[in-house]
């Protein structure tokens, strides 16, 4: 079969699926891996083929992490150094002991095998839980910082993972060569990056735009992504660490919300093959022959997994908060697939008990994008309290009851002067690259971005906001942003300035109810200042 008909077949599978899904409230997250699951079996693909798509499908993960690190950037990191190094390593610490433990004690697995399992099972989906986080607004929630700290972390541990397994198996190298070179290759990549961020990015951004050529900008910064992750890779880190890093840099720039928004759709498309790739690898055969087998395993993990995680983080945090949080870990990630992968290719991992774990993982993957979606109904079952607010949020999603600006040309700028003196809270976004700046000149808060996307929009905090006035002249652009906004929530207030009744006709279908036409306020002021005038004494 040809690989157009390959295409076509596995996206009309895919969205019949995530169709058919939706209508439960079901993540899409299940769609893919059932449809990679099916075109696997029925289809047959051949191993080279699984691993050039897994190859391809990497890159979903590597742009995940790459708006993960716009969305923490190295001053995020700082204030959540609990979250991620305290929280995350004696979570990674903990689990991976628990479970190489009872590996070796109680199924007779060897001991370096069983140090492997107990990391990868210690590991959690990052894909899954930011994409679910994101969908639910928790990501800024306490829990939700306490989750994507650990999960940082994880992502960093794969590393160290890594060379624990090429430690096991390779004769050639000792361990203080290996220590050394990683250390030695960390600070170069490091060294590398923080210079090109520091120093290059931002002006190298500022060039596109002012060139005003979107597929520019979009392309300049798929550049970046993939430059930072074959650095890394190079250096024998993981794709997915260069691009966090990288990310973390960019975060710093104003740019950062407009870069988000340009690559989600490329992001969300990889992740779903990626998700596909994970289905691919799934041996239905084996499935059926050892299906209690694996839904006990499945249970065990996720129990063992949610109490070890809740018994943790209740030390630091009150036990509702430690639930959500252990409830949103408790299965096991993406990045697992890498470790087993190369335990298996290395010898360390049996036939038998690497598709057990795969199987495993895949429905600890599915029971989480479906439970997630209800964690604050679960907790609420068991903990009556409310958990406390966060006192200081990690973004400035977190605002509320503001006004957002569309548009910072001169008229924007005088109805952000006009809100500040009325000491009301705003935020401004604009595509011009000058009027941001002079905006940061004056102190005011400008976004450089485009106004008719959603996820831009919702980086602002639309969802929290009194209203939205478009200050545009464009009518074309005026039509997109009030689309956009409207198929976020219909009941967002927009305030739409106006020249011509033809505007408010254009409109019509969009539900828009306050309109300012300039031409009627300018008229009432000439003529109120006209009617003022007297006649002149000769």
């Amino acid at each position: 079969m040809d690989i157009l008909s390959i295409i076509v077949i596995t996206l009309t599978i895919a969205i019949i699926f995530n169709i058919f899904l939706k209508r439960f409230q079901i993540s899409s997250i299940v769609g893919y891996i059932l449809t990679g699951s099916i075109i696997g079996y029925f289809m047959g693909f051949s191993q080279i083929t699984q691993n050039e798509l897994s190859h391809i499908a990497e890159f979903g993960i590597v742009f995940l992490m790459f708006t993960i690190g716009l969305e923490f950037s190295l001053h995020h990191l700082k204030q959540m150094k609990k979250e991620v190094f305290v929280f995350g390593g004696l979570q990674v610490v903990l689990v991976s002991s628990f479970f190489g433990f009872v590996a070796h004690h109680f199924f007779g697995i060897d001991v370096k095998t069983s140090i492997i399992l107990g990391a990868a099972i210690s590991l959690s989906s990052t894909a899954i839980v930011l994409k679910i986080l994101n969908e639910n607004g928790d990501i800024h929630r306490p829990y939700g910082r306490n989750s994507v700290g650990i999960l940082i972390f994880q992502d960093l541990a794969v590393i160290p993972i890594l060379i624990m397994i090429t430690i096991f198996t390779d004769q050639t190298s000792s361990l203080n060569d290996l220590v050394t070179n990683t250390i030695i290759s960390g600070a170069i990549v490091l060294g590398t990056l923080y210079f090109v961020g520091k120093f290059v990015v931002e002006k190298l951004l500022a060039i596109v735009v002012d060139s005003k050529s979107e597929e520019l900008f979009v392309g300049t910064i798929i550049l970046l992504v993939l430059s930072s992750a074959l650095l890394a890779h190079l250096f024998g880190f993981s794709y997915s660490l260069g691009a966090f890093i990288a990310g973390m840099l960019i975060a710093e720039t104003k740019y950062k919300y407009q870069i988000e928004a340009d690559l989600v759709p490329f992001r969300d498309i990889l992740l779903g093959l990626f998700f596909i790739t994970v289905g691919m690898q799934v041996n239905i055969h084996y499935v059926i022959d050892n299906l209690l087998n694996i839904i006990g395993l499945t249970v065990g993990i996720l129990l063992v997994k949610l109490i070890l995680i809740f018994a943790l983080i209740s030390i630091f945090n009150i036990p509702k908060r430690a639930f959500k949080t252990a409830l949103t870990l408790a299965q096991v990630g993406e990045f697992s697939f890498a470790v087993l992968a190369v335990a298996a290719s290395s010898n360390l991992l049996s036939n038998d008990v690497h598709q057990m774990m795969l199987s495993s993982i895949i429905i600890s993957l599915i029971f989480t994008s479906i439970a997630l979606k209800y964690v604050r109904q679960f907790s609420d079952i068991f903990f009556i309290k409310k958990s406390e607010l966060l006192e200081e949020p990690i973004v400035s999603a977190e605002i509320s009851n503001h006004i957002i600006v569309c548009g910072y040309s001169l008229l924007g700028q005088k109805i952000v002067k006009k809100l500040k003196q009325e000491n009301i809270t705003y935020i401004a976004i604009e595509h011009d690259r000058n009027h941001v700046k002079r905006g940061h000149d004056v102190g005011d808060i400008v976004f450089f971005g485009n106004a008719a996307s959603k996820t831009m929009l919702n980086s602002v905090g639309i969802k929290n906001a009194m209203a939205v006035i478009i200050a545009i002249d464009n009518d074309d652009k005026v039509r997109l942003i009030t689309e956009a906004i409207k198929s976020i929530d219909s009941k967002i207030e927009v305030i739409v300035k106006i020249s011509h009744q033809a505007q408010i006709d254009d409109l019509s279908d969009l539900d828009v109810k306050n309109f300012v036409n300039e031409n009627e306020i300018v008229a009432s002021e000439l003529i109120k200042k006209a009617t003022t005038c007297t006649l002149p004494i000769h």
